[in-house]
């Protein structure tokens, strides 16, 4: 499902980039984040539910695949499409194949569905980090119009250790990306039939020696050296995975299972670090205009294997 240039805008790329990120059916972690700042839905689903296979990777615990489209039943109609076993990313699909619902997600697209559920909303530091002065009061005209469909909204509820979740130095997130990169990139460049570049180390000498090409002075590649330099899943690395999953645990999933909820709702692509160490499932949805005439949207946040 590709998006034409011209339907859809994304924050503060420039015209090459955003022509590039939007024109793809489908939007690992990374394009899916950017693409919060275009009005259509995006469904990021539980790392493992859809392949990863044939994706440029940077994380196996993090990367996933899923629909950018105009509507939320569009991007439910092609979530049932992708999910499921892949044996060419076997290890992440494997279990998730076995929690799909019988019948798939579409099946889920009922108008009455929010009657009932329990939505925590979850306001700092989101709403401030949006720097839109207009998403406040429409964020909560749109909780107001889920409170008429019937959701019990539970509001203004804090996760605990937000700070820290969203500083990629404390939660550890930087330190076991870097490492993990390097060695999943790897493994996809040996994998290519026809490449000029069968590493990081090679694409590093590559951008130095093509500067004009890679617009290596506008861009740089100082994460690449980084991520060159290091040497696989160490005891750090492992230590700052475990801090990760103990954030999550102690903080999301924990705010789930005290308040009964059934999601978290929130503004903005801010939100995307929470979702991204733990590996949880979301739907943003178009929310509003900010005064320059760009796009934001709101989250919705659930447990694995939700979606």
């Amino acid at each position: 499902m590709l998006v034409r240039p011209e339907e859809c805008w994304c924050g503060d790329f420039g015209k090459d980039e955003y022509e590039r990120v939007v024109q793809l059916p489908v939007a690992g972690y990374p394009q899916w984040v950017v693409c919060q700042s275009w009005p259509g839905c995006a469904i990021k689903p539980t790392v493992g539910l859809t392949s990863r296979a044939g994706v440029i990777p940077l994380s196996p615990r993090q990367d996933t695949v899923g629909p950018i489209c105009r509507t939320v039943s569009d991007a439910v109609y092609v979530l049932d499409s992708i999910i499921g076993f892949d044996p060419r990313d076997s290890e992440a699909t494997k279990a998730a194949a076995k929690l799909i619902p019988l019948g798939g997600y579409t099946q889920f697209l009922n108008e009455d569905g929010l009657k009932g559920k329990r939505l925590g909303v979850i306001k700092y530091p989101f709403v401030a980090l949006s720097k839109i002065s207009v998403s406040s009061p429409v964020f909560e005209g749109h909780l107001q119009t889920l409170r008429e469909k019937g959701a019990i909204i539970l509001d203004n509820l804090e996760l605990p250790n937000i700070d820290v979740i969203l500083n990629p130095l404390l939660c550890g997130e930087a330190l076991a990306l870097m490492a993990e990169f390097k060695l999943t990139l790897n493994d996809y460049l040996r994998e290519l039939t026809t490449s000029p570049v069968r590493s990081l180390s090679d694409i590093i000498i590559f951008n130095l020696n093509n500067p004009d090409l890679e617009r290596s002075e506008e861009f740089g590649q100082e994460i690449l050296v980084a991520a060159d330099s290091t040497n696989g899943i160490g005891e750090e690395e492992r230590q700052a995975i475990k801090m990760m999953e103990n954030l999550s645990r102690d903080g999301f999933e924990k705010l789930m299972l005290e308040n009964e909820l059934d999601a978290i709702v929130t503004l903005g692509s801010d939100a995307s670090t929470v979702l991204a160490i733990g590996g949880f499932p979301a739907i943003t949805v178009p929310a509003g205009y900010d005064l320059d005439g760009m796009p934001f949207g709101i989250f919705f946040v659930a447990e694995r294997h939700r979606a």
